[in-house]
């Protein structure tokens, strides 16, 4: 009997995750006489599905979504680049190898350059949503949302909240414990040349911010490991949390 590697499982359980909690409070959610708290724990969730979604576009990008099958490996990074905001998985895996090839320098596509290092999160943030973002992914998702909307009858309130929302929260999550804190220039020296820091939170509040990203030393030292394995290499670092 064919065994679907534990990685691949894992990846397809937050893609199939994110479709089922994308859909239904979309569609299905009486935002109108829902209570504000639990409209704000979905859209919490929503948000936490976004990142996770993007974390294993990430991992595929590594060849961790299914080790040892490319084809399978792509396609399941090419689905959550799609899902997410339709990127390409091909082009941003190119930025990807590039950024672990030249991290936080002139070539490393995500860290733009040493004047956005000084700066605080926001402006390097609106730069690196110009750098990652085209404006036929934009085309396409106000395409899908008229489809939404006008086709299927989507409430254009639960659209906003529960899928614009949480689009732009999980990218600015993303960018800020998995770039701008690992990345920025501090007055403390990098240790290495990979040029980056990892945050020093216990295991359970690195997965709630940002699926273990924010252990990114340990990434680029061990970009082999699924982001799931980030916790044990980092405890090999610095000891239990």
């Amino acid at each position: 009997m064919y065994e679907i590697p534990k990685h691949a499982k894992i990846t397809i359980t937050i893609i199939l995750s994110y479709l089922v909690a994308h859909f239904g409070l979309i569609f299905a959610f009486p935002l109108a006489s829902a209570h504000y708290l639990v409209t704000a724990l979905a859209v919490l969730l929503m948000t936490f599905l976004s990142t996770a979604l993007f974390i294993a576009a990430h991992d595929a990008m590594h060849g961790l979504s299914w080790p040892g099958n490319e084809d399978r490996n792509r396609l399941l990074g090419q689905t959550a680049c799609l899902i997410y905001g339709l990127f390409s998985f091909d082009e941003m895996k190119a930025s990807h190898d590039s950024h672990h090839a030249n991290p936080g320098t002139k070539n490393d596509p995500d860290f733009l350059n040493d004047t956005y290092a000084n700066e605080g999160p926001l402006r390097w943030y609106f730069h690196f949503f110009r750098a990652n973002f085209r404006w036929t992914q934009l085309a396409g998702i106000f395409v899908i949302s008229m489809i939404y909307k006008n086709t299927l009858g989507a409430d254009l309130s639960n659209m906003l909240l529960f899928w614009a929302l949480p689009g732009f929260l999980s990218s600015f999550q993303l960018f800020f414990f998995g770039t701008y804190l690992p990345h920025r220039k501090t007055d403390q020296p990098f240790s290495d040349n990979h040029r980056a820091r990892s945050n020093d939170y216990p295991a359970w509040l690195s997965f709630i911010t940002c699926l273990h990203f924010g252990y990114h030393h340990e990434h680029h030292l061990f970009p082999y490991l699924a982001w799931w394995q980030l916790p044990a290499a980092r405890r090999q670092e610095v000891g239990p949390r």
